[in-house]
């Protein structure tokens, strides 16, 4: 199972992803701002009787990790980050700052996550890929069973993930989508971290910033 959920102002997708059998779960980007959006997520989750497992961060921008906090809390689980991406993580309180948002609570990465690592829960793995560019230690989640990528702010439908932010790469992001997103089959879907899911085949042959 596939949920997602649209938070913040910045419209930023948070996926629950479970495997079917057993009920295990990990939580991907918590981006739950509000106290309403936290309540929502946890409320599918114990709705659902899903068991959550992991916290799984594809990087750090602040839309990204609203949520550690509260989901660390509530489910007493840790909280996995690419290492390069610790720069951007221990930023966000500034961050916060300087966009005027109040009450974000800042938390801890409890443990690092790196290429060719896999996540299991239940009968259900995601492998991850190293896909720098938007964030220095930006990661996507592959799921080769179900022919699926949680791919963060890397590849939108016809578009991109910014690269104007600090840290940001715009010739690391494109080789990333060439080398590890271009590399996958066709029909692989695309859940990217905001607006609608898309596909490497179709991405391949229309997305205008990569040709």
């Amino acid at each position: 199972m596939i949920q997602f959920f649209e938070f913040s102002p910045f419209h930023e997708n948070t996926y629950v992803i479970a495997d079917d059998a057993t009920g295990e779960a990990v939580i991907i980007d918590p981006g739950c701002y509000e106290q309403a959006e936290k309540e929502a997520l946890g409320r599918f989750i114990e709705s659902n009787k899903l068991t959550v497992k992991y916290i799984l961060l594809t990087h750090a921008h602040l839309d990204h990790v609203f949520g550690v906090a509260y989901v660390k809390r509530k489910f007493g689980v840790k909280a996995y980050l690419h290492e390069l991406d610790m720069v951007i993580f221990n930023d966000v309180p500034t961050r916060c700052v300087l966009y005027g948002l109040r009450g974000f609570e800042p938390s801890t990465i409890d443990a690092y996550l790196k290429e060719g690592d896999q996540f299991r829960f239940g009968n259900t793995v995601l492998d991850v890929v190293f896909v720098p560019g938007h964030a220095p230690g930006h990661v996507a989640f592959v799921n080769h069973a179900e022919r699926y990528v949680i791919g963060g702010d890397v590849l939108f439908k016809a578009s991109v993930g910014r690269t104007d932010l600090p840290y940001c790469n715009h010739a690391d992001l494109i080789n990333s989508i060439r080398t590890e997103f271009f590399t996958l089959p066709d029909d692989y879907i695309v859940y990217p971290g905001h607006m609608e899911p898309t596909t490497i085949g179709v991405e391949k042959r229309t997305n205008p910033y990569v040709k």
